[in-house]
């Protein structure tokens, strides 16, 4: 008997009814035919369910560390990431729009079985490590704010499945919302912070430069290569290529096209809105700690406590939480999307959003348990640092099929991406696994211990 995936990779990609990413959302919102603020608007909301991945508490460990131990210097690498980002959503969006797959369905349809199970363990190893960040970041959310003990913070996370699962029921349009107004909380308390941590600008701008120093110190290649996994995340290039799929386009060429240039320019300015978040981090680790000595500052707690005596200010601690909290939630979205995205989209299999969520949030919930049981405060950021890491080192793996697929013709249905943005993300791929590889040899050699 043939195997279907030959059959599809030689016939081109055919988009099902029963095959369709998300089938109860898609092309569920309805796009506008109006003028070009019409159109924009009807595309407004994926790119910062994608953008979240800049705010999640797994890039909070990361910038705190790098910015108490090395000042700005690590900015640069926050913005390249946030070019990366860029350039990478749109390919996702674009392959989303163009073939009427996500990149789940697109890998299963290209592979065959061995490689496609590799592939979806990969994947799924990258959505623990998502949902590691995040039970342990809003645990510590809720231990800041109300006193709550971590241990129980954490088994309390697995109960955000109920809110997801209401959130859902309630369209697609109304999660976006709440994903955008949770990112403007924690927008404003950063403002709010960074007034009165008043950053020394000059320095600020030498920091978005890039330094040689990046690569040839192991612990900040370190904590750069945990600030790429924090910032580039894999289960995005899932998640984009299949929410945008809940835009109700029009089956014409034009019609696509129009929603790429949309979908492209919603997620672009929802990047460039998250890299002010996500620099601030850093920027606020900077100005605060390492200007005062507090090179050492890693941990979230102790960025806590030491905000409102270095700032002079009662309730910069508080801001601190609240945006803490706000980011964990909002992860929490776009993890339990990307989830479900994978699984149906590489096995076929269709399970329960409670039970799909609650099977890896508990995952997830095992090691943080155990960490905070044994180590309490003193080994959450390590654990938060090394899951981003952990990000980075799997990117690859996602990003290669991505640039495979959207260079093809054929399964892009003649929309396949201009030769300059593929060669791009070539090289954007291959800067990443050098990274990583480098990595790997530091750790093998003792440099630098995860």
């Amino acid at each position: 008997m043939t195997k279907p995936h030959k059959n599809r990779a030689a016939q081109g990609w055919r988009t099902t009814r029963d095959s369709a990413s998300l089938g109860e959302s898609n092309a569920s919102v309805s796009v506008s035919k109006g003028k070009f603020l019409r159109r924009f608007l009807s595309f407004f909301g994926p790119g910062y369910l994608v953008a979240v991945g800049y705010m999640d508490p797994g890039n909070w460990a990361t910038s705190l560390a790098g910015g108490s131990a090395f000042g700005y210097t690590l900015l640069s690498v926050a913005l390249l990431s946030n070019i990366m980002a860029i350039l990478l959503q749109a390919l996702s969006l674009r392959l989303g729009i163009a073939s009427g797959r996500d990149l789940a369905q697109a890998c299963r349809d290209a592979f065959g079985p061995r490689v496609n199970f590799v592939l979806w363990v990969l994947a799924e190893a990258a959505i623990i490590a998502t949902d590691l960040a995040e039970v342990i970041g809003t645990a510590i959310g809720l231990n800041l704010l109300f006193g709550i003990p971590l241990e129980i913070g954490v088994v309390i996370t697995a109960m955000d499945v109920f809110l997801i699962l209401w959130l859902q029921n309630k369209g697609f349009r109304l999660l976006e919302a709440v994903v955008i107004a949770l990112t403007l909380v924690i927008f404003a308390c950063f403002v709010i912070q960074m007034i009165y941590a008043q950053p020394v600008m000059g320095d600020v701008l030498r920091g978005f430069i890039p330094q040689r120093d990046i690569i040839a110190n192991p612990d900040m290649l370190y904590l750069a290569l945990g600030i790429l996994g924090a910032t580039v995340m894999p289960h995005n290039l899932y998640l984009h290529s299949s929410i945008i799929q809940t835009r109700k386009i029009g089956p014409t060429r034009a019609d696509k096209l129009d929603a790429i240039r949309m979908g492209t320019i919603d997620s672009t300015l929802a990047l460039m809105f998250a890299l002010f978040i996500n620099a601030a981090i850093l920027i606020l680790a900077a100005a605060v700690f390492h200007t005062a000595g507090r090179t050492e500052v890693a941990e979230i707690q102790d960025a806590y406590k030491l905000l409102d005596p270095l700032l002079g200010v009662g309730f910069a601690s508080m801001l601190f939480a609240v945006a803490l909290l706000a980011s964990g939630l909002n992860s929490t979205v776009t993890a339990t999307l990307a989830g479900q995205i994978i699984m149906e989209g590489f096995l076929r299999l269709r399970m329960a959003a409670w039970a799909r969520r609650l099977i890896t949030r508990s995952i997830a919930i095992v090691p943080a348990l155990v960490v905070t049981v044994l180590y309490g405060e003193s080994g959450t950021a390590r654990l938060l640092v090394m899951s981003q890491v952990v990000l980075s080192l799997q990117l690859p793996f996602a990003m290669v099929p991505l640039v495979l697929f959207t260079a093809d013709s054929e399964k892009m249905r003649g929309l396949a991406a201009p030769r300059w943005l593929t060669i791009i993300a070539w090289v954007i791929t291959v800067v990443i696994v050098s990274l990583n590889l480098k990595l790997i040899w530091d750790v093998a050699s003792g440099a630098v211990a995860f």
